[in-house]
Order: C-alpha cells, then structure tokens, then sequence
C-alpha cells in the first residue's frame, strides 16, 4: 500500500469521526436537514473572506464560513418561529439564497474562477494528499489531514467538557434552563462546530459526502440504542467502517472514493433499518404481528371471562360469536392452550387460573389506563413473546 492510498484513507477516517460527532446531536435534536442547508449556505462566507484575504488557505475563510452557518440556522430558526412555514420549508427557503449569494458574488468578483460540479458536489479524496502543509522545506503532510484533525481534538475536547450540558439541553431544554445551562448558548456552540466542520470537511470530500457523513451514521446509530454514549461510538464507527469500506470499494471499481463512501454508507444505513432489534422495519412487522395476535387473544378471553354459560363457550360457538374464520379461531386457541390459559373439556372452553389473573390485569389496565407495566405482564404471561 502506496503513502497516499494511507493518507486517503486517514484523511477519510478523521473526516468521518469528525462529523460523525456533532452529526448525533444533529440527529437527536431533529436538525438534520439543517447540515444540508449550512453546507450550501457557507458559499458566500467562503467568498467573503477569499475577497477579503485573497488567500484560499487562511483560516479567515473557515471563521466565515462559520459565521454563516450560524447565520443560515438563526434565519431558519426565524422564520420557522413565525409559525406560517415549518422548519423543512424554512430550510429550503433559506439556504438556496445564501448560496445563489455566494454564487453571484463569485460572477461579480471572481469571474475567471472556475467551479468544478464534481469537486463541489462530491469532492475528491484521492487529490487531497497532493495539498501539502508546506512550512519553509519541511513537508508535515496532508493539509487537509491538518486541517480535520484539528477540528477533530477541538470537538472532542468540547464534548468532552460540555457532555452533560448538550445532554441535558438536547433532550429536556426547560430542564436545562432550570440547572443554569443556556439552551441557547449551547445550540449556537453546536451550530458553530457544526459550521467548522462542514467548513473544513467540504474541500477534501464535498458537501454531498459531508452531508451523508453527518446523518448517515447517526440515524443508523439511533436505530440501534437509545443510549448516548453508545449512539455517538456507534455513529463514529460507523463512519470509520464507511470511510474505509467505501474507499477499497473505489479502488475495486475505479470510481469515486466520495460517491463510493456515500454508497456504503446508504448500504449500512439500509441493512441497519432493516434488521434493528427494536426500530428496524423487520422488528416492527413482527411486533405488530404478534400485537395483532396479542389483541385477539385478549377479546378471546374477555369473552370468556363474560359469559358463564356453556353454550357461549362451546368451541363451534365462538367462531361464530366472534366472527373469526375457523383456521384463524384454531390458531388462537392453540396459542391460549399452548400458555395454559384456557382448558377444553368436552369441546367447553373455559378460563384456567393462569388465564383469569391476566384477564382480570388486564381488565383493570383497560378501566384505569393506569398500569404502566403492561409490556411486562405480558412477558410474563405469553410464552409466545420469549
């Protein structure tokens, strides 16, 4: 393996723990169309400040960006709080024009400067290592690796030191008010990290592949935990797995390592979505499956728990008092006998023990709406659910 296919995919790898990161927060806090929108609206501080310095690499130009990133959400945030568009409307109204801006001051001001669709839009890693940090005759590497790595620690750091104030305001933001922590001031602090990273990421991989780096691994990670720490290691190796992934899967097919990272990740997201123990789509089938069989065994028994007399729970009887075809009347009495919730004798149908103290549970459940445990009492009582 060649040094610039190493320094590709570290570059790749810090670039993907780096918006990985603010992107769990984005995801938490319903913000993630938000990256799309700074990663368009940056344009005109990128502008702004190469007007000002005429130098593509000063550090001005990311102080900009920055700036403008805030400057998308606070106008989102503005308009949404009107209460005549919601937020996915005001995105699409705000970030559009900050980029025709940028768009337009280039035409006016920059007009021999030419703007590459590919580079732009999905960017390309594989030129990254050929962008040296070049100090008097000293070659110290990739600039970019410079660059993301320093955005990196610094947000980590941050964390770090504000982990428990994010926590707090991102889920409850009354309760953080009330502990002293400003919502507020923490939100803008996301968003300006946010900015930075965006800022720093959009010259070596594109604003489609920041985007994707963003929220891809953090909606997979939310699919998978409902911890905070485990969704952010779990974005983050994500991220790690993609980058890597997608960056072998380019060489393979002679492609772009941006398009082909985006790629896997869409590929890990999907697989994710489908096969989540909780919150994939397979699961939720089945539990709603096994709600709809919960259901009918439920008005099963209450009907037993309602009539007495033996013509009502004879076994010919109940097909027709409920009005369940025969094949699905079989399967829940098979279900109910298999849970030693009923008895049968001489084709009568009645209530055993077990059956009558979760029919009468059940029955307080439904007056009350009180008992929150009504999960666990089934747990106890359906084998079928272990």
């Amino acid at each position: 393996m060649s040094t610039p296919q190493i320094e590709i995919q570290l570059i790749a790898v810090v670039v993907a723990i780096a918006c990985a990161i603010p992107g769990v927060f984005l995801v938490l806090r319903k913000m993630a169309l938000i990256s799309d929108a700074i990663s368009h609206s940056i344009l005109p501080g990128i502008v702004l400040g190469f007007l000002i310095t005429h130098d593509l690499n000063s550090p001005i130009l990311i102080l900009f960006a920055a700036i403008f990133g805030v400057i998308t959400v606070v106008l989102v945030e503005a308009i949404q709080k009107t209460g005549l568009v919601k937020e996915d409307t005001a995105i699409g109204l705000v970030f559009p024009v900050l980029f025709s801006i940028g768009v337009l001051l280039i035409a006016k001001n920059a007009n021999d400067v030419h703007l590459d669709i590919d580079a732009v839009l999905l960017g390309e890693l594989a030129f990254a290592p050929f962008d040296r940090l070049l100090i008097g005759d000293q070659d110290f590497g990739p600039k970019s690796l410079w660059v993301m790595g320093t955005i990196l620690i610094s947000t980590c750091v941050l964390l770090f030191l504000f982990f428990k104030e994010l926590k707090v305001s991102t889920f409850d933001a009354g309760l953080s008010s009330a502990l002293g922590f400003s919502p507020i001031v923490l939100h803008y602090g996301l968003m300006s990290i946010s900015s930075i990273t965006v800022v720093g990421a959009f010259d070596a991989v594109g604003a489609i592949l920041v985007v994707a780096l963003m929220i891809a691994p953090a909606a997979a990670a939310y699919l998978l935990t409902s911890n905070l720490k485990k969704m952010l290691f779990l974005s983050i190796l994500f991220g790690i797995i993609s980058a890597l992934g997608g960056y072998w899967l380019a060489h393979f097919l002679d492609a772009s390592i941006s398009g082909s990272i985006t790629t896997i990740l869409g590929v890990l997201f999907l697989i994710v979505y489908l096969t989540a123990p909780k919150k994939g789509l397979i699961s939720v089938l089945i539990m709603h499956k096994q709600q709809k069989k919960e259901v009918m065994l439920l008005t099963f028994m209450l009907h037993l728990n309602n009539h007495s007399e033996t013509t009502e729970r004879h076994i010919n009887h109940l097909n027709e008092h409920i009005n369940w075809q025969k094949i699905k009347s079989k399967e829940i009495l098979d279900l109910a006998l298999k849970n030693n919730l009923i008895l049968i004798n001489n084709e009568i149908v009645s209530l055993t023990d077990k059956g009558q103290e979760f029919t009468n549970l059940a029955i307080d459940y439904i007056v009350t709406n009180t008992d929150e445990k009504i999960e666990h009492m089934k747990d106890d009582f359906f084998l079928f659910r272990g």
